[in-house]
């Protein structure tokens, strides 16, 4: 069994020291390795002043939703000076994943990757690497980031954008005072690496580049792609992308920037427009052994990524990525459909407290965030507990809208009214049920992307475009042979995107925008899935040290 030590670190980064919640002191956190097919066992002792709950994202969790993570959800957080076992079976899965803090923002630190490899004897289906290398986005504050969302919610306001972007916690030389912490990925001349790119930033999709070196993608969300090779990746928080990185063939004499900027169309000032920059280094085989010394009057190269608000990329970037669909990788996307769905996600208001002023969108209104335009309200206790028991009155309604109540032209002049509802609402749906979901973004309060991160499962990415989906014209242009498959995907700014997935797996399973602050403000739902007929269809009982609220 794995030990997870949740406590306070001292960290020192841009000048600036502060103390942070860590697993064993770490930061980023250890990574957690695992074999296709294996049972993973992690206690999680929490020796920090807040509650604390684990989330192995993008692990399928099949009856085990116990163990799935996100506070209040399946379960309740695990107080200070208490733990809890984590135990799932990881079950048809190989590639990257990650792990982190799924309550308030404390995800900020709380982080690390989760490496799954083949079954024994499997290869991958590309050429196998000489190495591979975890490369994970965070994002950095100097202030105590529990202070800033507790502050913004207080004030209905926007929170205080990060300082900085890290990789694999370190800001590198585009920061102040942060030469000396920088990320260098050092190679050998025509030697191919795997990079397992990782994006744990809180609030910012971003794009990557290594000047000169081409990637070649391979798996996206611990899923093999058909390969692709681009200069640029976008990813967006809660995503994973494995990358093929192929070393020049001969010692190049320069060394090369890589490097991760925001993509965003939200207002300037709402979001950290800073780049993060790592360095990829050669070895010189003409220069004596230890070879580990690195020439610094090397010239540099520098990447050119897209512009901030190139939306028009990340569309054309997003339907490039299509599944392997072989025999031993097929694309199982349902055919037959038992359930639309459609909902809008986006921004939205609610009112100030009575002779309030607050900091929203106008100064008698607060930011909200909602899925058809109700904004989710996190229980006091576990649903999936209350679920399980029977106890589901006074703490959830199962009537959750399939559409929205009221249509309008969700991408078009926004009304004038945006304040949103609160609830807390389930969409319950029987086992084994084939799901169409229609995520449409809205221009209310300007139009952005919104990376939806669905828990217990992977779906299929039929179909996209920009404006209003149209159930007439668009779902005869879906993609129903090698569709995507993914566990988090980007609801395009001012359009649309459609999944469909087969609920097989029973349980509560949590569906959320991927950006903390978006979250913050009820950008989230939840789906029941009933247990099924058979025995293998059930929920199992809850272990005994669940914790209790």
């Amino acid at each position: 069994m794995a030990i997870m030590q949740v406590q306070m670190t001292n960290v020192t980064r841009l000048c600036s020291s502060k103390s942070i919640v860590t697993v064993n002191g770490q930061f980023p956190g250890p990574t957690v390795f695992a074999t296709e097919g294996d049972l993973v066992v992690v206690r999680v002792v929490n020796h920090v002043p807040y509650n604390m709950s684990i989330h192995w994202h993008g692990v399928r969790q099949l009856r085990s939703g116990w163990a799935d993570g996100p506070a209040y959800i399946t379960q309740c957080p695990i107080q200070s000076g208490q733990s809890y076992v984590y135990k799932f079976t990881i079950t048809g899965q190989r590639g990257t994943l990650w792990w982190h803090a799924h309550i308030s923002w404390l995800r900020a630190t709380v982080y690390g990757p989760i490496v799954i490899l083949p079954k024994p004897g499997v290869p991958y289906p590309f050429p196998a690497p000489y190495k591979e290398v975890p490369v994970m986005f965070g994002e950095w504050w100097k202030a105590d980031t529990e202070a800033v969302i507790s502050h913004a919610l207080q004030t209905g306001g926007g929170p205080n954008v990060s300082d900085a972007f890290t990789i694999n916690g370190l800001p590198g030389p585009l920061y102040n005072c942060s030469a000396k912490d920088t990320f260098k990925l050092k190679v050998k001349p025509g030697k191919t690496y795997m990079l397992r790119i990782i994006n744990a930033a809180l609030n910012d999709e971003l794009f990557f580049s290594i000047a000169g070196h081409p990637l070649t993608i391979v798996d996206v969300d611990a899923v093999y792609i058909k390969p692709i090779t681009v200069d640029t990746i976008l990813i967006t928080p809660g995503q994973t992308t494995n990358v093929l990185l192929t070393a020049k063939p001969s010692y190049p004499a320069a060394t090369y920037y890589m490097l991760a900027a925001p993509y965003s169309t939200a207002r300037p000032g709402t979001f950290d427009n800073t780049t993060v920059a790592g360095i990829l280094e050669y070895e010189d085989p003409s220069s004596p052994p230890p070879r580990a010394s690195f020439n610094k009057n090397l010239p540099v190269f520098k990447p050119t990524l897209p512009q901030i608000n190139d939306t028009s990329f990340v569309a054309n970037y997003t339907a490039k990525l299509r599944s392997l669909a072989t025999p031993e990788y097929p694309a199982n996307v349902p055919l037959e459909v038992d359930r639309h769905f459609f909902f809008t996600v986006g921004l939205g208001t609610h009112p100030c407290a009575v002779n309030g002023t607050c900091q929203g969108p106008t100064n008698d209104t607060r930011f909200a965030a909602s899925v058809n335009n109700v904004s989710f309200v996190l229980p006091t206790t576990a649903l999936l507990q209350a679920h399980f028991t029977g106890r589901s009155n006074g703490v959830y309604s199962p009537n959750f809208p399939v559409a929205p109540l009221v249509p309008f032209n969700y991408t078009g002049t926004p009304p004038n009214n945006t304040n949103v509802s609160n609830g807390t609402k389930l969409v319950v749906i029987p086992y084994g049920t084939s799901v169409e979901l229609v995520m449409q973004g809205t221009s209310i309060l300007g139009i952005e992307s919104h990376p939806l991160h669905l828990h217990g499962f992977n779906f299929f990415v039929v179909g996209q475009g920009f404006g209003n989906y149209d159930p007439a014209k668009d779902p005869a242009k879906y993609n129903l042979v090698d569709p995507v498959e993914r566990n988090t995907v980007g609801v395009p700014a001012g359009g649309w995107v459609a999944i469909r997935f087969r609920a097989d797996n029973p349980g509560v399973w949590f569906m959320h925008c991927h950006l903390e602050v978006h979250v913050s403000w009820g950008l989230k739902m939840a789906w029941v899935v009933l247990d099924g007929d058979h025995p293998n269809e059930k929920l199992l009982p809850p272990p005994s040290d669940l914790p209790k609220c």
